[in-house]
């Protein structure tokens, strides 16, 4: 009988939500860290205030273009 190697509770509940955000379009500051700083280490990041309303401005005015 093979031994079952399900992950916790909690991991679980926290990749549901990742996938839920993702799909609805919340935007991800750690995500957007992370790609900040290894594709533009030369650009100071935003913060997060001024991601969440960078991302709004986007999505609203459609103006939502990629740099990669």
């Amino acid at each position: 009988m093979l031994a079952r190697t399900d992950p916790p509770a909690h991991q679980l509940f926290a990749t549901v939500v990742k996938a839920i955000r993702a799909i609805v379009g919340a935007p991800d500051y750690a995500r957007y860290l992370a790609h900040v700083r290894t594709h533009h280490p030369q650009t100071k990041p935003l913060s997060h205030e001024e991601f969440v309303r960078e991302r709004e401005r986007r999505r609203y005015e459609g103006t939502g273009g990629r740099c990669c």
